[in-house]
């Protein structure tokens, strides 16, 4: 093994919540989930592991071809960093970490290669949507607000080269209902995903529809994406 891509998911029950104004909690599972089969094809013919502590999740991995690093409670930042640690101990020379609500991807290969650190961040560079690093260099993660910069300047400290991807497809990640108005070109892709995971198009979703079933999500939203995809 020399390349591997590392998804950390978190449980779907946790999945998404910021997406309520839009969708109930089933939808938003569908959804969810839906968007992690599309980055786990992405990685195509690199071998693709989930970290996770939920046994529905790490089971749905399975059934994709995933294997499954198994991380409970360890928060983003520390399953991510264990993870990579763990793959760079049983082969991996670089390890590309992806979040897994990203439903325009297609190829996370253009992130391997680079001798050093390589970051796609979102679109409004301020998150960190993919980074590659080699396990070896002790790279600290800092997923939360701002990892991008965060990001950048741990790749200093270490004295390591930096490459920036600004990708169209795999900056577009999913948290708040505004990230559902892609550009024209993509919305038809973002459209067939949606209507095939819930059975509607975004086009036909009212933003201020209520719910159509029960909701069980209580409490008061304030995911991060230290939040997002933690395991």
């Amino acid at each position: 093994m020399t390349t591997a891509v590392l998804i950390p998911v978190k449980a779907l029950t946790d999945a998404k919540h910021r997406l309520s104004p839009r969708f109930n909690q089933a939808e938003r599972q569908a959804l969810a989930r839906a968007m992690a089969e599309i980055v786990v094809k992405a990685a195509a013919n690199l071998p693709v592991f989930v970290v996770c502590d939920d046994d529905e999740i790490a089971a749905w991995a399975r059934s994709s071809a995933a294997e499954v690093i198994w991380k409970p409670g360890r928060g983003l930042n520390g399953a991510v960093r264990e993870a990579v640690a763990e793959l760079g101990a049983e082969g991996a020379s670089q390890v590309v970490v992806s979040h897994a609500d990203l439903p325009l991807a297609q190829d996370l290969s253009v992130a391997v290669g680079f001798p050093g650190v390589t970051l796609v961040p979102d679109r409004h560079r301020d998150g960190t949507n993919v980074c590659a690093v080699d396990p070896a260099a002790g790279f600290e993660f800092a997923y939360g607000a701002k990892s991008f910069q965060s990001h950048l300047q741990e790749a200093t400290r270490l004295g390591l080269p930096v490459r920036v991807i600004d990708d169209r497809r795999l900056s577009w990640d999913i948290d708040r209902p505004d990230d559902l108005l892609t550009p024209s070109d993509l919305r038809p892709e973002l459209d067939a995903l949606v209507d095939a995971a819930i059975g509607a198009q975004v086009s036909d979703l009212n933003p201020h529809r209520t719910q159509t079933s029960p909701d069980t999500d209580t409490g008061t939203e304030t995911e991060t994406e230290t939040e997002r995809e933690s395991t």
